[in-house]
């Protein structure tokens, strides 16, 4: 294995069942989810990310088959959603673990820990989000774009979304107000021509010059979550003199890692939500393990349409 992109990923026969150590649980996998982030591990553009060869994948949901020792909460059976590492695999390691939501199955419970958190902290914790302010959301087809309409719609936001033209009627029947070509040239302008300037954007990759152009001066706010269409570089010249806006990087395992209380209440008012109705359970796209480098490539050209899952 190296770092020649999804391609190069291959499916192991003999790996050994793991063994949970302190305070970890293991799970028989049901279902892992395909992130733009397992793209960029297996480039090794990720930061901090594994060196050939790894497990791959690193969000899983499935039944808990083994506990490691001081682990007193979790029971054996329980069907639980968390990240570790080597998701793409028929049983993983967890460090942490939640509970599905009664009634769930393990596919739908995928995103609990990484698009429906990343969406919620990028508009509330980070993007402070008001009702009547105008928010562009990119990349509104995905897993994390369509969490984020839905969570910006419930705030009172204004949404507008950019995917590519065949995916638009998709982004307007989750509730964008308006949607966007993610690939035009004249995106910023057409953002400012529908708007006069966003208050927020949530800014996946790709896109990033737009989003800059596109958010007001001195109040917009561009959250950063991703680099899934590339790196960008901006200058402290460009803040001063071309886009006088607020930037803010975001990554979830840094918060995680860093301000679990921030986290604990991100996923607080994340179970509201769904307690609401506001978030309910999507089923994945799936496709079988062994057809791991297939997603992970239809992922990168864009041909996808919401979460996708690998089935053991």
């Amino acid at each position: 294995m190296s770092f020649d992109g999804p391609r190069d990923l291959r499916l192991v026969a003999d790996a050994a069942v793991p063994v949970p150590g302190p305070g970890e649980v293991l799970i028989r996998v049901a279902a892992a989810g395909v992130n733009f982030a397992d793209l960029s591990k297996s480039y090794g553009v990720f930061g901090g990310g594994p060196k050939p060869p790894y497990l791959a994948g690193f969000e899983a949901a499935g039944e808990i088959v083994g506990v490691g020792e001081g682990v007193t909460e979790a029971r054996l059976g329980e069907l639980v959603v968390g990240v570790g590492d080597g998701a793409f695999a028929e049983y993983m390691v967890l460090p942490a673990a939640v509970p599905v939501p009664a009634g769930w199955t393990a596919q739908e419970a995928l995103g609990l820990m990484v698009n429906w958190p990343t969406a919620l902290a990028a508009l509330t914790t980070l993007g402070r989000v008001v009702a009547g302010e105008t928010v562009l959301i990119h990349a509104a087809a995905g897993a994390t774009g369509q969490a984020a309409m839905k969570i910006a719609k419930h705030y009172g936001a204004t949404v507008i979304g950019t995917a590519s033209p065949g995916k638009h009627e998709v982004v307007l029947a989750l509730g964008a107000d308006h949607v966007l070509d993610s690939r035009s040239d004249s995106l910023a302008a057409d953002v400012l021509r529908l708007s006069g300037g966003v208050d927020l954007v949530i800014e996946s990759g790709g896109t990033l010059e737009a989003s800059l152009a596109a958010a007001k001066p001195v109040t917009g706010r561009v959250v950063v979550t991703g680099l899934a269409g590339g790196e960008a570089a901006i200058t402290n010249w460009d803040l001063v003199y071309r886009h006088q806006v607020q930037v803010i990087g975001f990554n979830l395992g840094v918060l995680i890692e860093t301000a679990p209380h921030l986290f604990g209440e991100l996923m607080g008012e994340l179970f509201g939500l769904i307690a609401a109705g506001v978030l309910s359970p999507i089923r994945p796209t799936t496709y079988d393990l062994a057809d791991g480098p297939k997603a992970l490539a239809e992922l990168e050209a864009r041909a996808t349409v919401g979460k996708l899952a690998l089935l053991p």
